[in-house]
């Protein structure tokens, strides 16, 4: 029903304003009596086979939403309703902030892809801490955290430091993003130096708590094989629970899209299905080079249940959906998950 009938409809609006509109009609259709148990129907897998426990979490199966697509923490208990393992909130900052200026979300219908350049836009950590406070479902949540676009990088730790703190009685684990393309100077964080002091800094204040929270990393799919060797380095230093790979490139190699559509929609990170091999070579780079104990979500052009599948078998301990939940509908979610159980 969504690819046939509602995604051919929502594709002809504007990218932006239908996420808006489809966001408020989730919310709409789950303050209905029996929306839940339709839903749950459809798009729930339950079944023991399915969990995963990691970093002293179990999470109920192994699909995620990425970040991005909640951003501000409005549909944590909606978007559990679709089947999801675990949702992955933010990227949050500290002060809210409006993003880059609009246009700013593009689709690629011939590549099945997206290109972004949101820019961090949010309400702020705060807003989004109200929110998980008084939310009724005890789904897996994750608090993807990052910088405000007017903090210089040399104060860029203060700014994660107060997201940290904020988040902490209210997400299970945490995700520091220095990898987004959209906000100017950002992935410089990425560099050895940089990245290190920041991920020790916020480890110390991580053991200074009453209990440690999981402290990921998430990457770009830009690196270079001396960078991620670095990274492998840091993330084995720092103590890391965990690396995402990947976040979105600023590759436009191999699309089917015109030079000139390209062209004109400019900068941005491209997420979907140019990016499914590159996410999964990735992905089996670091679990070669990495300790088991540090673990992997697999991330970026996963568009099928086999998208998942070689993720997964490439050495990622769980994936996330992002674009793929855009072309394909929550119907992916259960499909994913009933081919896990084949």
């Amino acid at each position: 029903m969504y690819k046939s009938l509602l995604r051919p409809l929502l594709f002809k609006l504007d990218p932006e304003k239908v996420h808006y509109l489809t966001t408020d009609a989730l919310r709409t259709a789950f303050s209905l009596p029996f929306t839940k148990g339709i839903s749950r129907s459809m798009f729930r897998v339950e079944d023991k086979r399915l969990e995963r426990e990691l970093f002293g979490l179990k999470f109920p199966n192994p699909v995620g939403l990425a970040a991005g697509f909640d951003k501000d923490a409005k549909l944590v208990d909606e978007l559990g309703e679709l089947g999801f393992g675990f949702i992955e909130i933010g990227t949050l900052t500290p002060k809210p902030q409006e993003g880059n200026p609009k246009p700013r979300l593009f689709r690629l219908p011939a590549d099945q892809a997206i290109i972004n350049r949101m820019g961090f836009n949010n309400e702020g950590v705060d807003a989004a801490v109200m929110r998980l406070r008084n939310r009724k479902s005890n789904i897996i949540v994750g608090g993807n955290i990052g910088k405000n676009k007017v903090t210089p990088n040399e104060e860029a730790l203060n700014d994660y430091i107060y997201c940290f703190k904020a988040l902490y009685d209210v997400v299970d684990y945490f995700v520091v993003n220095v990898s987004s393309p959209n906000t100017p100077d950002l992935r410089a964080l990425q560099e050895k130096e940089p990245l290190q002091q920041l991920l020790m800094a916020l480890q110390e204040l991580n053991n200074s708590m009453p209990k440690a929270k999981p402290l990921l990393l998430k990457i770009a799919p830009d690196l270079n094989e001396a960078q991620l060797n670095d990274i492998i380095e840091i993330a084995i230093g720092a103590k890391l629970s965990g690396i995402i790979a990947t976040n979105t490139t600023i590759s436009r190699e191999g699309l089917h899209t015109s030079v000139s559509r390209v062209s004109e929609i400019g900068a941005g990170g491209l997420s979907g299905k140019p990016l499914t091999k590159h996410a999964t070579e990735i992905i089996r780079y670091l679990r070669q080079h990495l300790p088991q104990h540090i673990k992997i979500i697999g991330v970026g052009g996963i568009m099928t249940a086999e998208d998942a599948v070689e993720k997964l078998e490439a050495g990622a301990d769980l994936v996330q959906l992002y674009t793929g939940f855009i072309y394909e509908g929550p119907a992916l979610i259960a499909g994913i998950n009933k081919r896990l159980l084949k």
